[in-house]
């Protein structure tokens, strides 16, 4: 989870591939008129993603009947979208916030040619995350160490239990 640049999709697409297990790519969830929604620069707005989340959370659950396990790459900024989503798996997910400064993140999404998600958008993302709380099954990961550093961490926080 995290704001858009800040590397989901490469450490899920690692993790997926080291737990053998399927990659859900969240942005292949959005509607075409979110897409172009933020294409346009416009932020999305709850009512914009619930139905995203659902067919995320939706895909999740059916992933992990049939493998056991399933990683998602998806922003999920605001508690109330991760527990939307642990509804959907019942109850069963782990949160990896992947974390850096706003200056990394712009540089990130600035060479990111032909991505739908414009650097403009990034201040919105950022004022809408919500640190996960302690409660939450989550663990946040500063992006400066290379992915694989990364992916090694997470495997190591969800061997360990995940909380």
């Amino acid at each position: 989870m995290g704001v858009s640049g800040c590397g989901k999709s490469t450490l899920g697409a690692l993790l997926a591939e080291a737990l053998d297990c399927p990659f859900l790519e969240g942005d292949s969830f959005h509607s075409a008129e979110a897409i172009e929604k933020m294409r346009g620069g416009q932020p999305l707005t709850d009512e914009d993603r619930w139905p995203w989340l659902d067919r995320l959370g939706q895909a999740l659950a059916d992933a992990v009947v049939t493998h056991g396990v399933a990683v998602a790459a998806c922003s999920a900024l605001r508690k109330v979208y991760r527990d939307r989503l642990l509804t959907a798996v019942g109850g069963h997910a782990r949160f990896i916030l992947l974390d850096n400064s706003r200056e990394e993140l712009l540089a990130r999404l600035k060479n990111r040619p032909g991505h739908y998600m414009p650097a403009s958008l990034l201040d919105s993302q950022l004022e809408t995350l919500e640190q996960p709380l302690g409660e939450e099954p989550a663990i946040t990961l500063v992006t400066d160490a290379p992915p694989t550093a990364l992916r090694d961490a997470a495997l190591d926080w969800l061997r360990n239990g995940g909380c």
